[in-house]
Protein backbone atom coordinates (compact mmCIF):
# COMPACT_ATOMS: atom_id res chain seq x y z
CA UNK A 1 0.00 0.00 0.00
CA UNK A 2 1.45 3.40 -1.33
CA UNK A 3 -0.04 6.67 -0.15
CA UNK A 4 1.57 9.60 -1.55
CA UNK A 5 0.06 13.67 -0.61
CA UNK A 6 0.98 16.24 -2.95
CA UNK A 7 0.01 19.97 -3.40
CA UNK A 8 1.04 21.30 0.03
CA UNK A 9 2.08 25.28 -0.70
CA UNK A 10 2.32 28.86 1.35
CA UNK A 11 -0.61 30.30 0.81
CA UNK A 12 -2.51 33.79 1.97
CA UNK A 13 -5.13 33.80 4.35
CA UNK A 14 -8.42 33.78 1.93
CA UNK A 15 -6.87 31.63 -0.88
CA UNK A 16 -6.94 28.35 -1.98
CA UNK A 17 -5.12 24.53 -2.64
CA UNK A 18 -5.74 21.59 -3.45
CA UNK A 19 -4.23 18.58 -2.00
CA UNK A 20 -4.07 15.11 -3.82
CA UNK A 21 -3.85 11.70 -2.76
CA UNK A 22 -2.43 9.43 -4.73
CA UNK A 23 -3.23 5.45 -3.70
CA UNK A 24 -1.75 2.61 -5.10
CA UNK A 25 -1.44 -1.17 -3.81
CA UNK A 26 -4.93 -1.98 -2.66
CA UNK A 27 -8.45 -2.08 -4.43
CA UNK A 28 -9.30 1.08 -4.22
CA UNK A 29 -12.94 1.06 -4.20
CA UNK A 30 -12.81 -1.24 -1.15
CA UNK A 31 -12.00 1.17 0.53
CA UNK A 32 -12.35 4.79 2.64
CA UNK A 33 -10.00 7.57 2.30
CA UNK A 34 -9.68 9.84 4.79
CA UNK A 35 -7.67 13.44 5.26
CA UNK A 36 -6.12 14.40 8.98
CA UNK A 37 -3.98 17.13 9.66
CA UNK A 38 -1.29 17.87 12.20
CA UNK A 39 -0.25 21.35 13.56
CA UNK A 40 2.37 22.26 15.51
CA UNK A 41 2.40 21.19 18.69
CA UNK A 42 -1.04 20.33 18.28
CA UNK A 43 -2.84 16.49 18.00
CA UNK A 44 -3.46 15.25 14.86
CA UNK A 45 -7.46 15.66 13.52
CA UNK A 46 -9.31 14.04 10.97
CA UNK A 47 -10.21 16.81 8.46
CA UNK A 48 -12.62 14.85 5.46
CA UNK A 49 -13.52 11.41 4.36
CA UNK A 50 -14.97 9.92 1.52
CA UNK A 51 -16.13 6.36 0.98
CA UNK A 52 -15.03 5.07 -2.66
CA UNK A 53 -17.46 2.72 -2.79
CA UNK A 54 -20.25 5.21 -3.42
CA UNK A 55 -19.25 8.87 -2.35
CA UNK A 56 -20.36 9.10 0.44
CA UNK A 57 -18.66 12.32 2.50
CA UNK A 58 -17.81 13.76 5.75
CA UNK A 59 -16.38 16.75 7.38
CA UNK A 60 -14.99 17.93 10.36
CA UNK A 61 -17.42 20.48 11.60
CA UNK A 62 -14.18 23.26 11.46
CA UNK A 63 -14.54 22.50 7.74
CA UNK A 64 -17.64 25.21 7.68
CA UNK A 65 -18.23 24.48 4.00
CA UNK A 66 -14.64 25.59 3.14
CA UNK A 67 -13.43 22.04 2.24
CA UNK A 68 -14.27 19.83 -0.40
CA UNK A 69 -13.05 15.92 -0.57
CA UNK A 70 -13.31 14.22 -4.23
CA UNK A 71 -12.02 11.01 -5.38
CA UNK A 72 -11.30 9.95 -9.13
CA UNK A 73 -11.40 6.15 -8.91
CA UNK A 74 -9.99 5.52 -12.27
CA UNK A 75 -7.09 7.17 -11.16
CA UNK A 76 -6.95 6.00 -7.94
CA UNK A 77 -6.88 9.22 -6.63
CA UNK A 78 -8.58 11.58 -3.57
CA UNK A 79 -8.22 15.41 -3.56
CA UNK A 80 -9.19 17.80 -0.86
CA UNK A 81 -9.94 21.20 -2.39
CA UNK A 82 -9.14 24.23 0.24
CA UNK A 83 -11.07 27.43 -0.06
CA UNK A 84 -11.05 30.47 2.13
CA UNK A 85 -8.30 29.40 4.23
CA UNK A 86 -7.24 30.61 7.65
CA UNK A 87 -3.88 30.85 9.16
CA UNK A 88 -5.13 28.21 11.46
CA UNK A 89 -5.23 25.69 9.07
CA UNK A 90 -1.56 25.52 8.94
CA UNK A 91 -0.81 22.14 9.29
CA UNK A 92 0.96 19.10 7.86
CA UNK A 93 -2.06 17.33 5.94
CA UNK A 94 -2.28 13.35 5.72
CA UNK A 95 -4.41 10.77 3.69
CA UNK A 96 -5.02 7.72 4.83
CA UNK A 97 -7.21 4.85 4.33
CA UNK A 98 -9.90 2.77 6.25
CA UNK A 99 -12.70 0.19 5.46
CA UNK A 100 -15.00 2.70 6.51
CA UNK A 101 -14.95 6.42 7.55
CA UNK A 102 -14.40 7.00 11.05
CA UNK A 103 -13.15 3.43 11.71
CA UNK A 104 -9.22 2.50 12.55
CA UNK A 105 -7.45 3.59 9.70
CA UNK A 106 -4.73 1.42 8.29
CA UNK A 107 -2.08 3.15 6.12
CA UNK A 108 -0.63 6.63 5.91
CA UNK A 109 0.88 8.82 3.95
CA UNK A 110 3.79 10.68 4.65
CA UNK A 111 1.84 14.42 4.99
CA UNK A 112 1.94 17.75 2.80
CA UNK A 113 2.65 20.69 4.54
CA UNK A 114 -0.12 23.49 4.20
CA UNK A 115 0.73 27.35 5.71
CA UNK A 116 -1.45 29.61 5.41
CA UNK A 117 0.39 33.46 6.20
CA UNK A 118 -2.19 36.10 7.43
Amino acid sequence: VQLVESGGDLVQAGGSLRLSCAASGFTFDDYAIGWFRQAPGKEREGVSCISSSDATTHYADFVEGRFTISSDNAKNMVYLQMNSLKPEDTAVYYCAIAYLCGTHYLHWGQGTEVTVSS
